[in-house]
């Protein structure tokens, strides 16, 4: 089994001359990174549009239980009884 260090010494050392012919003022995104940007956008517009009509579709208004009705009326009446 070769030894990890020596080929990863080895990688770094071909890559340095290519990092140092960068421009450190000059690095951007690019276009990728602007691609990749504009659709996480678009889809986070349209995921929240989406929860936007389900939400709409939700009703918040709680209809009155008739079973919960009916078993406080016998528990009241027991109680008055005892």
């Amino acid at each position: 089994m070769p030894d990890m260090s020596a080929s990863v010494s080895l990688a770094v050392t071909h890559l340095v001359p290519l990092a140092a012919e960068v421009d450190k003022n000059k690095v951007t995104p690019g276009v990728l990174g602007f691609v990749v940007f504009a659709v996480m956008a678009v889809a986070v517009w349209g995921l929240m549009k989406s929860m936007n009509k389900h939400m709409q579709k939700v009703d918040f208004k709680e209809s009155p239980d008739p079973d919960a009705e009916q078993a406080g009326a016998k528990t009241d009446s027991t109680a008055r009884q005892g």
